[in-house]
């Protein structure tokens, strides 16, 4: 599971006769940048406002989240990175860029600048287990299963060598009463001085 590429897009838009335009974008795969880049915007521009999807190309996903017509965010991925973690993770891109710029700066961006938040995303996104709550209690929720399967086999198996223990004490039970008795017949002739 790898998250390779974030991208903060300003969709195309013909009233305003404004083209599209990259905002921020942060890759973990520098030889492809460009290409990731295009795939972002191309994906971007196809999402209509409100709407979450993902775009298959090859073995990748890109998952795109359009909040307004002004803003997209877009996180290409493997194809076995959750869907719901990268969906997430483009709407809390959104959520960061929009406390740092106004819809005027957004409006008005001619070139690409840097936001220092993605490159910190596109570190801790790159195990979903450990940035993503739901499925952090997943993976805890299944390592407590199987610590309590061995849990249960273990005392299953005490259990077996407790009966085996209490049909051995039985016997030892029974063959003692057998000697005493014996031992008693075989003394009854005698007599002890």
């Amino acid at each position: 599971m790898k998250a390779y590429h974030l991208t903060l897009v300003r969709p195309a838009d013909s009233a305003a006769r404004r083209a599209t335009q990259v905002l921020s974008s942060e890759s973990d795969v520098s030889s492809v940048e460009e290409f990731l880049e295009f795939f972002s915007v191309t994906v971007a521009e196809r999402t209509q406002v409100g709407q979450r999807q993902a775009v298959e190309e090859n073995d990748n996903f890109a998952y795109a989240y359009r909040s307004s017509p002004n803003l997209c965010a877009v996180v290409i991925t493997d194809r076995e990175y959750p869907s719901r973690v990268a969906l997430g993770l483009a709407a809390k891109m959104i959520d960061e860029y929009t406390k740092v710029h106004d819809d005027r700066f957004i409006n008005s961006a001619t070139g690409k600048a840097g936001f220092a938040v993605l490159k910190e995303f596109i570190g801790k996104y790159q195990d979903p287990k450990q940035a993503d709550n739901i499925m952090k209690v997943q993976q805890e929720l299944d390592e407590t299963k199987v610590v309590l399967h061995k849990t249960i086999e273990s005392l299953l198996e005490r259990g077996e060598k407790l009966d085996a223990l209490v049909d051995r004490s039985n016997q030892l039970s029974s063959q003692s009463k057998m000697f005493y008795k014996t031992a008693k017949k075989t003394n009854s002739c005698c007599i002890v001085m």
